[in-house]
């Protein structure tokens, strides 16, 4: 009985273990096809590729095109995550300490751009934008983008400080702190790892949007995904691989990052 009972959580483990790889090659598969293919010298993607060649790695940095691409991307990304992360570590601690009217319906309108499909938010934005006269310029983006990514600061937000024990804020201020003290000393550092959850959707949020950027950018303030967008529809050679390849690198990078600094499970 023993034996039998031995072989089975064997066979299982086995499954499980078997499961768990064919998943993760599932998963790894594709980024691995778009990496090979990003150094074929042919003038199209080719996996496996029948050479080696930085062609179109050199090609992407001698286009001004994908560089002013680039450095808008970059530039709203270091705009919309810094905002996005104190408007909604700010928005989640009111919507979770204060008692206010209409608590619940503001904290659903926060929350809505997650249940309203983009293209309804991206011509929603681009009417109000136009009205406004900052349509197709930077700081469109930059408000579309910070509608976009703010549910998801608010939300991890409020889940480490509906995990946190508010007797240690009760505690703070019996002694003699103030609120925006006790906020500063005690709060934020037990919810960091929810706002560093949170900018870490920020950032990827900004930085793959596609359906709002598609109606607020302009030709002179098109970011990569946009970009990606139109190359892929026009174009079809491995200079979308090489510039995968950049920012999967960077991507790694990050997340070592992460884990050298805080730890991953932290994030999460």
């Amino acid at each position: 009985m023993d034996k039998t009972q031995s072989l089975s959580q064997r066979l299982t483990q086995f499954g499980v273990t078997l499961a768990g790889m064919v998943i993760y090659a599932f998963l790894a598969l594709p980024v691995l096809v778009i990496v090979l293919s990003a150094f074929s010298p042919e003038p199209y993607p080719q996996f496996p590729p029948q050479g080696f060649s930085l062609r179109w790695f050199s090609a992407l940095l001698q286009d001004e095109g994908w560089i002013a691409s680039l450095w808008i991307s970059a530039l709203l990304l270091a705009i919309v995550t810094p905002v996005t992360v104190v408007l909604g570590t700010f928005a989640a601690w009111s919507l979770a300490r204060l008692e206010f009217r209409y608590r619940e319906a503001l904290q659903a309108f926060i929350l809505s751009p997650l249940m309203i499909p983009q293209v309804v938010l991206g011509i929603a934005l681009l009417y109000v934008l136009t009205a406004a006269g900052i349509a197709g310029m930077i700081s469109g983006l930059v408000l579309g983008h910070v509608v976009v990514a703010l549910p998801y600061v608010v939300r991890t937000v409020s889940v480490s400080l509906a995990s946190m024990d508010k007797r240690l804020e009760a505690v703070s201020m019996s002694l003699g702190a103030g609120r925006w003290y006790t906020f500063r000393h005690v709060t934020l550092p037990l919810i960091k790892p929810g706002i560093l959850a949170g900018a870490v959707f920020a950032a990827v949020t900004s930085f793959g949007e596609v359906s709002v950027s598609l109606f607020l950018s302009a030709p002179d303030t098109i970011t990569v995904p946009v970009r990606v967008f139109n190359y892929v529809d026009q174009t079809f050679d491995p200079t979308v691989n090489a510039i995968s390849v950049i920012f999967i690198i960077f991507a790694v990078l990050i997340l070592m990052v992460i884990e050298k600094t805080i730890g991953l499970v932290k994030l999460s």
